[in-house]
């Protein structure tokens, strides 16, 4: 007695989660955080470089911890392993690529032991940074989150006048409408803008 055989609630659709509009850290902000990471000791460096890259390129946190030494050679270009191991090419220029070079040019040597393999990025003992390691990097030289710089990378390209399909193939995504949320956000710093800007608005 009091008990049901079937679950009532078997039939009813969950209410789907709106999904909420990623937060872009201001341009003018972001570069002076970056710039005061500025020090030279070997972690200091690699932080730098990894910052840098990880803005500069919008790459996820697990694609930049599994990048190899020979996926940023001389050229200013990286080679990214993204989901579902699909390659992609990405720009590495500016003063991401100098990071990088100075990163690579004696920082990482101090830090790797023998255990880093040809990892690129190299933890404070010696082997592989992974992706917790990137994580916790990020945080602490900027009190925020790898995929904070990742949307940064997308909105500021898209205010910058760059088209949805070049941010697209960038970001990886495979779907259009995945990029398309970051519209939003630009559509959003454009009536910002007229509304601060226009003598009429």
């Amino acid at each position: 007695r009091g008990v049901v055989d079937a679950n009532p609630a078997a039939g009813v659709a969950s209410p789907k989660r709106r999904r909420t509009l990623p937060r872009a850290l201001p341009a003018g902000p972001l570069g002076a955080m970056l710039d005061a990471v500025a020090g030279d000791e070997p972690l200091e460096v690699r932080d730098r470089a990894l910052l840098e890259m990880l803005y500069g390129t919008g790459l996820r946190v697990s694609e930049a911890a599994s990048l190899r030494v020979g996926d940023v050679g001389g050229v200013d270009l990286v080679r990214v392993r993204g989901k579902g191991d699909k390659e992609r090419i990405v720009p590495l220029a500016g003063q991401a690529r100098r990071s990088l070079d100075r990163y690579l040019a004696g920082a990482r040597g101090s830090l790797a032991g023998a255990e880093a393999g040809d990892a690129l990025w190299v933890g404070a003992r010696g082997g592989a940074l992974d992706a917790r390691g990137v994580r916790r990097a990020v945080h602490s030289r900027l009190g925020t989150f790898p995929h904070a710089l990742r949307h940064s990378f997308a909105t500021h390209l898209l205010e910058g006048g760059a088209d949805l399909r070049t941010v697209q193939e960038l970001l990886g995504h495979v779907e259009l409408g995945t990029t398309q949320i970051y519209t939003a956000v630009t559509r959003r710093h454009l009536e910002d803008t007229y509304d601060r800007s226009h003598p009429r608005a």
